[in-house]
């Protein structure tokens, strides 16, 4: 395995790195990456942004947003929270088998004292059973990257403030609030690494994961950005995570909408219907899936708006390579009038 470690504090130029290094370069082991960043709101790949955050609250306090490639929830970061990120051949691991990529971070925080933490559900990470990380997977011309958070010492009162969480989600883990789901991870370590830096806690982690006991002794398996991949980086940065469209896009008008939350994610899809024909359908969510649900969109379009036209049009597509792990009855049923 190599890894790097990111340099940039700006969310947006780090998953620009990402997806340069993923879609650009070529190792011969898997690559691990490591990162951390001021105040920003990172959405998922389907979700809505504007309906997702508190703009005004964004806007005053100076909180950048942009959007990832890979799907799941909208989080929020600040310089206390290490983003980690695997990236690894396609048929290595089953897309949505997020166990095999965080487990061993669980078993290195295990050695800090943390002794509580826990894989659990789709994609979380949970300590005394509050969630401390959450990942997200995309995969892309033979390659896969699992990445996800590690909330070391986030501010915590700005959560609340700058995600509006629905409430059906909230509802379905049967909770009272964002608040009462989700904690830092310092509290739970031993004492003598309770005044870990980021820095420190990432050195401290990558040791584990290497078995070594000191980073030095790894310096061969590290790799560092060059110039030209710098440009190429910036391009990205430029044409995806620090461009409005990418970022926010344009609402759709609709005239029906079908919501729902399931175990693995939430399905909100807007229907635009106009003499009985669906103009347009737009597909919004914290869902996973390896393909893009335009796809699904793209082959609903035209079709009649009734049950028959709908259960005709998905009976024929895969439906859990755009919704993985809801049930194809259960996406019908939902989007059926």
């Amino acid at each position: 395995m190599y890894y790097v470690i990111m340099k940039s504090h700006d969310i947006r130029e780090n998953l620009a790195t990402e997806q340069y290094l993923m879609n650009s370069k070529q190792f011969d082991e898997p690559l691990l990456l490591f990162y951390y960043e001021k105040p920003s709101v990172i959405v998922g790949r389907n979700q809505n942004t504007l309906e997702e955050l508190n703009q005004k609250y964004v806007e005053d306090h100076n909180i950048v947003v942009t959007r990832r490639l890979s799907g799941g929830g909208a989080v929020y970061h600040d310089l206390n929270n290490l983003c980690f990120s695997f990236v690894v051949d396609s048929d290595s691991e089953e897309f949505g088998d997020f166990k095999s990529f965080t487990q061993p971070i669980v078993d290195a925080i295990h050695t800090l004292g943390a002794t509580s933490a826990e894989v659990s559900g789709r994609n979380d990470m949970l300590v005394d059973g509050k969630k401390f990380s959450g990942s997200a997977m995309y995969t892309r011309n033979g390659k896969t990257f699992s990445h996800g958070t590690l909330m070391l010492d986030v501010d915590m009162s700005v959560i609340p403030n700058v995600l509006n969480v629905p409430e059906d989600k909230i509802k379905s883990k049967g909770i009272k609030s964002v608040k009462s789901r989700v904690t830092n991870l310092r509290p739970y370590l031993d004492k003598k690494y309770q005044n870990l830096t980021v820095p420190e806690f990432r050195d401290i982690l990558l040791t584990r994961l290497f078995g070594v006991d000191d980073v030095a002794e790894i310096k061969d398996k590290e790799y560092h950005v060059t110039p030209e991949d710098e440009v190429e980086i910036k391009k990205i940065y430029d044409d995806v995570y620090n461009n409005w469209d990418w970022v926010y896009g344009h609402s759709p008008e609709f005239t029906t909408k079908k919501r729902k939350h399931f175990d693995y994610g939430t399905i909100d899809a807007r229907f635009d219907v106009k003499e009985g024909k669906i103009a347009n359908v737009k597909f919004y969510g914290d869902f996973f899936g390896p393909k893009d649900v335009a796809d699904v969109a793209g082959a609903l379009k035209g079709k009649p708006y009734t049950s028959a036209a709908i259960k005709d049009t998905l009976d024929v597509i895969n439906t859990n390579e755009y919704f993985t792990n809801i049930p194809k009855d259960d996406v019908v049923n939902l989007l059926v009038p």
